[in-house]
């Protein structure tokens, strides 16, 4: 074999392999520098983890909520509009009940005068901003909620005076849970209280509210006219009640009466949330950027720091192309370590967040493989220049260094 041939195969015998090993020698050789570069990207990647899982997760949780409470609920109501719209009538919520895809409705009706309080010594100002519904039909049933003390008001006529708290209304009164001698005055008279209600995420307004029977209302100054009507339809058919609704609650006029789905503003809220989360995403990407501008900065002080290796290396046959790729694949390992801690700490952020507001962690896959992918796009961009200039270093010029 020739003396060219031999020389030829020596500096074609450098492997991917020999590339990592020699990639992973760079980066030992200066611990400090390489945590502080990487640590750059790191912070990049884990806050763009850390807020897609974030909002993963309550989207997921959103997802449960809205499976257990269900989307087929309807609210109908008087229609708001420029012009005065008449009331709904009393016979509404028999009119939704004889729909044939309703499962279920309750009513209530808004009591204008009627205030609560915790005993007869409280100043009638002091209301606390608790207001007074009339009830009839099991509403709490109708939008997914729960009783957490008690039960729910009686209606049947002749049944004996009683209220249901809602869930902030009885923290506003001191009352968390119901016993035989509760009670709130209401009316100018004491009145049992049989039950305290969970927050109901489809109707967050009645968590405010005292719910009172008929009867009772009656004596108050209830009108008899509901202020809202939920009903829960057939999931099969929802857009099809929806449009009905309406013109069975007020034949001939059922542009007075606006149905609208509870599960429709909790959408609303999360599409909010989604613009948040770009905004977020936008300044991890910042973020990103400058620790690809800091791996670069690390990479060229290193071509200068090493002329002599360079020049060794050049003078025993290596191509310029040899010094390329090692200073390229040097510049991947630097951001692909970064990325990989960074995957990891924005996973950790995630799943201690979900897991402390009781959410389910959700950490979309292509989050993940995104994230290390730009990093490695990130490592390629910011090692190019360095590295082409290491393999433009001529063996003479770097070999006056030794």
């Amino acid at each position: 074999m020739s003396a060219g041939s031999a020389r030829r195969r020596l500096r074609s015998a450098v492997t991917p392999a020999d590339l990592l090993r020699l990639g992973l020698f760079g980066l030992r050789t200066r611990p400090t520098r390489v945590v502080l570069s990487a640590l750059g990207i790191a912070i990049g990647i884990a806050a763009m983890i850390a807020v897609v899982g974030i909002s993963s997760s309550s989207k997921a949780q959103l997802d449960q909520v809205l499976d257990a409470l269900g989307t087929n609920v309807l609210t109908a109501t008087q229609a708001q509009g420029f012009g005065e719209t008449p009331p709904l009538p009393e016979t509404a919520l028999e009119s939704v009940l004889r729909q044939d895809d309703v499962q279920a409705a309750a009513a209530v009706g808004t009591i204008e005068d009627a205030a609560v309080y915790r005993n007869g010594y409280v100043p009638a100002p002091e209301t606390k901003g608790i207001g007074v519904l009339a009830a009839w039909g099991e509403v709490p049933t109708v939008l997914g909620g729960a009783l957490a003390s008690g039960r729910w008001i009686d209606d049947a006529p002749g049944a004996p005076a009683q209220v249901v708290l809602g869930a902030d209304a009885a923290t506003a009164l001191g009352i968390d849970a119901v016993g035989p001698d509760t009670r709130v005055w209401i009316g100018a008279q004491w009145v049992q209280v049989v039950g305290i209600l969970e927050p109901i995420q489809l109707a967050e307004d009645l968590d405010n509210q005292v719910f009172v029977p008929r009867d009772l209302a009656r004596t108050l100054g209830f009108t008899g006219a509901p202020t809202a009507v939920y009903t829960r339809v057939d999931p099969d058919h929802v857009e099809r009640a929806r449009d009905v609704l309406a013109a069975a609650i007020r034949p001939g006029a059922a542009q007075d009466v606006g149905v609208t789905r509870p599960s429709d503003a909790l959408a609303a809220k999360n599409a909010t949330d989604d613009s948040f989360t770009g905004l977020l995403v936008g300044i991890g990407g910042v973020a990103l950027l400058v620790g690809g501008i800091g791996v670069a900065n690390t990479m060229v002080i290193t071509v200068l720091e090493r002329r002599a290796e360079v020049g060794v290396r050049r003078a025993l046959g290596a191509r310029r192309r040899n010094i390329r790729d090692q200073f390229l694949v040097e510049s991947l390992l630097l951001s692909f370590l970064g990325g990989v801690a960074g995957v990891a700490l924005g996973v950790g952020v995630t799943t201690v967040y979900a897991l402390g507001q009781g959410w389910p962690v959700a950490i979309p896959l292509w989050a993940v493989a995104g994230g290390l992918g730009a990093t490695v796009f990130i490592g390629g961009v910011s090692g190019l220049y360095p590295a082409a200039r290491a393999a433009r270093i001529p063996p003479t010029s770097a070999l006056a260094a030794v």
